[in-house]
């Protein structure tokens, strides 16, 4: 089963605070992290570590953090053949400012790398084509040429492209930020009336703190799972590619949201994006462990 995951690569910086700066103070803090971050990279990234044969598509500059993006992606086994290196550009860096004390999360990202890959021949038939809504006429071309793939998107953000994406695709796993903004609705049930109607494909939308949902003759929520957080960064990342695991093992639709909520769960009790990605067997027995309890 082949996984492949197109989008943005970037290199976070992330900034752990007991509470959020005050403006025009100096700050020492301790443990700072870097690592390679992005919706489809840290996707891709689980994916790998979880034993899936993936593929990751996106550009990075020819730099320092581009080879600490890779070191992390072979570390793990994802394939590289599609990571696009341009010494013309500079890879991407977001800064992370986490506070501990609430696991709010704020991301100061450079937008002036607004590049695209271009149009480049993918030389694989994935089974699977994760999307983030980056690199918008590739993911198109590449979903065009393989018609028989499932077609996942990372719906983030509300934009043009990204609602362009949305109708290509066969799952809309959406956060409720981009479902209040298309719909213009802050109910739920609406949410779901319109966004049915709009795309063909199966719509989950994921609400942070209050878990996710998903239509089933009604909307249907499934809750978080009952953890302390301390760093929400790549937590829905992590969700989308526990999703797109799922997928790839054929589950039905409630035990894919109900793992990916276990999984994405449990991440935010650790620093880190993609560094809070437990191993599978942890995620697993936590998941067998409220299964039991009846907490699923």
């Amino acid at each position: 089963m082949k996984v492949l995951c197109i989008g943005r690569a970037t290199y976070d910086i992330v900034i752990p605070v007991d509470s959020y700066p005050v403006e025009n103070t100096k700050n020492r803090v301790n443990g700072i992290t870097y690592c390679g971050g992005g919706p489809s990279s840290n996707a891709a990234y689980l994916l790998g570590k979880w034993g899936i044969d993936a593929y990751f598509c996106g550009l990075v500059g020819d730099d320092y953090e581009s080879r600490v993006i890779e070191t992390e992606f072979k570390r793990v086994n994802v394939n590289l053949d599609y990571l696009i290196k341009d010494d013309s550009y500079k890879t991407t860096k977001s800064y992370v400012i986490v506070n501990t004390s609430n696991a709010s999360r704020t991301t100061l990202s450079d937008s002036s790398n607004n590049k695209s890959i271009g149009d480049i021949e993918i030389n694989i038939k994935p089974d699977i084509i994760l999307i983030d809504g980056s690199e918008v006429e590739l993911a198109k071309k590449v979903i065009n040429d393989n018609k028989d793939s499932i077609v996942v998107i990372d719906a983030g953000r509300c934009t043009e492209e990204t609602i362009e994406l949305c109708k290509l695709s066969d799952y809309i796993v959406c956060s409720k930020n981009f479902a209040v903004d298309y719909t213009s609705d802050n109910d739920v049930d609406l949410m779901f009336k319109k966004l049915n109607n709009d795309f063909k494909g199966e719509v989950v939308i994921t609400l942070e703190n209050d878990g996710c949902a998903y239509y089933n003759s009604g909307v249907k929520i499934i809750k978080s799972i009952p953890v302390k957080a301390v760093d929400t960064t790549a937590a829905g990342d992590i969700f989308h590619g526990s999703f797109v695991y799922g997928l790839a093992n054929k589950w039905d639709i409630y035990k894919i949201l109900t793992f990916a909520s276990t999984a994405s769960g449990l991440s935010v009790t650790r620093l880190t994006g993609r560094k809070s990605i437990f191993p599978l067997n942890k995620v697993e027995d936590v998941y067998d462990e409220l299964r039991r309890r009846n907490f699923y």
